[in-house]
């Protein structure tokens, strides 16, 4: 059976704050005997629960790079009891392009779970999180935003889980990160994620989108910061008292929830985020772009609800989401 590559320049299992690399050998034209260099820190202090923390799972997304890249840098050992395992660049050659996936070989992490050992550079990724790292932890949080080409409201979320007490753990974690809404979903396409293979061995998970728009603003990352810091108090890792504040609870487990065009063109939204909407009210107008004169095609709320995410750039193509309506929990 083939052993993934990857190895840890630090130790993953020792007290102490360790800074280093998970470094992945990647044979190129330019590095014959060259790798791939994933920054990863390390903190531990005796015994306690394991919590694993990434970001860039897709390189175009910010919020949670900046947060965890000064926990990194600023978190002691003295304050944690247990592992914090920080990785702030999790598809590192997409988050170094500042695109969705990897230029080395477009691979989307978050659909190549569990990954292959030896497989493309972003499988081997993908391996080395689901079969060395994940095991070890209790809670894992992935931080996520809408990247270049959707825009959220900042919400954490919790997925609908086969097991109530697991489920349980997860939506305590997420409204414990206490972004200001709070989401309860099911993905449209779970397959290869690696919310997926997280749940699948048990763990606690938390995921969020915090804005979008390929870029971050400073309420963005106040956000994450905020509910990076809760969850590891809530972990029993941080001590301290959790900053709380008032949290819209959402649920977008309907397949109706999501408009997709069905065109190429130019959008006119009808619609901002945050607004509420019923059921046919008129969500964005596509314009063509390669003749005038003709009349915009309008595209229709299949539900009634909350705006929660949008399409980022002024062009869309026939597939790409348009929004995304969630129900607001009473």
């Amino acid at each position: 059976m083939a052993k993934n590559p990857i190895v840890p320049t630090i130790p993953l299992d020792e007290n102490g704050a360790h800074h280093g690399y998970l470094r992945l050998p990647w044979s190129r034209d330019d590095s014959a005997w060259g790798s791939v260099m994933i920054p990863i820190t390390v903190i531990k202090n005796g015994d306690g629960p394991t919590a694993l923390l990434t970001g860039a799972n897709h390189g175009d997304e910010y919020e949670g790079p900046v947060a965890l890249q000064e926990l990194a840098a600023t978190l002691k050992p003295e304050a944690v009891t247990g592992r914090v395992i920080i990785v702030p660049f999790f598809n590192y050659p997409a988050f170094r392009a500042g695109t969705r996936t990897s230029p080395i070989d477009r691979g989307n992490l978050n659909r190549l779970f569990p990954g292959k050992p030896a497989g493309t550079v972003t499988e081997k990724i993908a391996d080395y999180f689901a079969g060395e790292l994940v095991p070890h932890a209790d809670i894992v949080l992935d931080f996520h935003s809408g990247g270049k080409t959707l825009d959220f409201l900042p919400f954490a979320a919790a997925h609908i889980l086969d097991d109530a007490m697991q489920q349980h753990a997860c939506v305590a974690a997420m409204e414990a990160f206490n972004a200001p809404y709070s989401m309860t979903m099911r993905e449209i396409d779970n397959v290869g994620m690696y919310d997926t293979i997280v749940e699948e061995q048990g763990k606690v998970f938390v995921t969020t989108e915090l804005g979008g728009g390929g870029t971050a603003t400073a309420k963005s990352i106040g956000i994450a910061r905020k509910g990076l810091r809760n969850v590891l108090i809530h972990a029993g890792i941080l001590a301290g008292e959790m900053e709380k504040g008032p949290s819209v609870e959402l649920d977008m487990t309907h397949d109706d929830a999501f408009v997709f065009a069905t065109d190429d063109g130019m959008i006119e939204p009808c619609a901002d985020l945050g607004d509420m909407l019923e059921a046919g009210d008129c969500l964005a107008k596509i314009w063509r772009v390669d003749r005038t004169g003709e009349p915009a095609l309008e595209y229709r709320a299949k539900r009634g609800g909350l705006l929660t995410a949008r399409h980022f750039p002024g062009l869309v193509k026939a597939g790409d989401c348009l929004a995304v309506i969630a129900d607001v929990k009473s």
